[in-house]
This record gives C-alpha cells, structure tokens and sequence, in this order.
C-alpha cells in the first residue's frame, strides 16, 4: 500500500506543477490585462481635459471678444453670443497644455464651427510596460473627447407696442444709427440696451455701463460631448 500511495503522489506531483504554472500564468495575463487598462485610463482622462481645456480657452477668448464687441457698438457680438466668431488657435494650445500636464500628448485638436466644438486625440507619453505579452513594453494608449461650447443666451425681439406720444416704442421715433431703419434687434428702444435671454432668465446689457459684466458662464456652458 505504501508503494502504491508513492506512485499516486509521484503522478499527482506533475499535474500540481502544470496547475500552479497555469494559475501563475493567468496571473501575469491579468496584471498585463491591468496595466493595458491603466493606461488606456490614463489616455481618456488626459483626452478628457484637453478637449475641455480647449473649450474652455475658446469659451474664455469668446467671453473677452464678447465684452468689447458689446461696448464697442460692434455688430459682431450677435456672431460671439452664438459661441462663433472667435479664433482657435490658444484653444488648441491649451489643449496640448492640459494632456501634458497628465503625461500624454495631443495628437489632433479639431474645431468645428457648429455647435462649437473640439475634438481631440492623445496619446500617452508612458507605455503599457514589461508583462507577459510581446510587446507591450512599446506600446503607449490613445483616446479622443469631444467638449462642446453650448450658447446659454439668446436675442430677444424687441419690444412693440405703447401708445403713441408717451415714449414708448410705437410712439417714438429712433435716433442715430437706427434712423430709418426700425428698431436694432435685441436692442431696447431709445437706449441701446441689449436685451437677452439666459436660460430663461432676463438679461440686460448696457454697453455704456458694463461693469459688473457677467461671468462667461453666464453666457456659455462647456460640457463633454457624448
């Protein structure tokens, strides 16, 4: 029985090394498997904050551009309010700034006109890493995100009606640039106020009285595209 029990074990005895070969080997394919998803992890949330970095530089560039069109009279801040109009070369710029900064570099930056957008690609600095799989020492990780500059006003008509003679619209006739030409759009009658619409909410801007002048949050959102 003795004998027999050594030749059982003697049998057993490969199969325990192929077992414990096979679970460390399934090990090793994990922590490859691990460390490939780290990195791809690492590609998404530097190409998250690229994209919204550059939108939020655009955003930004559009809020400044906004402000001196307004007080300028310039007719250019209809354009500006809608989230266009502006250049984007600092926002892709500032796209490159933000996937350094989380050790990737952006490889594309594309702006597109309508809705305002920036679609952007990196790839990470680091690479996957030594692991059981060929290769993977080489090999770094891309992903791409898209931000979205989203306009959170919009013009209101002006407004008609009054009784003729107490100076309201209908009982006033415009003056300066708008003389002959009916009533600016967005403008209130008579006083060169621009008069928006913000998620709802009545806004009103003075070109002649600025300050305080509202935030560009007020005026844009920027979210990640799904």
């Amino acid at each position: 029985m003795r004998q027999g029990v050594r030749q059982d074990a003697g049998q057993a005895f490969p199969l325990y090394i192929v077992a414990v070969a096979g679970l460390l080997f399934l090990a090793f394919a994990f922590f490859a498997v691990g460390q490939a998803a780290a990195t791809r992890n690492s590609a998404q949330t530097a190409a998250d904050a690229a994209a919204l970095g550059a939108a939020q530089t655009y955003r930004d560039d559009l809020y400044r551009a906004l402000r001196k069109a307004v007080e300028g009279d310039d007719e250019t801040w209809e354009d500006l309010l809608k989230a266009m109009g502006s250049p984007t070369g600092t926002a892709c710029d500032s796209a490159q700034w933000f996937a350094g900064k989380n050790d990737a570099d952006a490889t594309s930056c594309t702006p597109d006109s309508w809705p305002t957008s920036f679609a952007v690609r990196v790839t990470t600095r680091g690479t996957v890493g030594d692991s059981i799989v060929p290769g993977t020492e080489n090999k770094h990780a891309s992903a791409g995100a898209k931000a979205v500059i989203v306009p959170r006003c919009t013009v209101r008509p002006a407004e008609s009606g009054g009784r003729p003679g107490d100076g309201g619209p209908a009982g006033r006739k415009e003056s300066g640039k708008g003389k002959g030409k009916g009533l600016d759009k967005g403008k209130a009658p008579g006083n060169g106020k621009i008069e928006l619409t913000c998620d709802g909410k009545r806004l009103t801007l003075d070109p002649e009285h600025l300050d305080p002048f509202p935030e560009p949050a007020d005026f844009f959102a920027v979210r990640l595209a799904e």
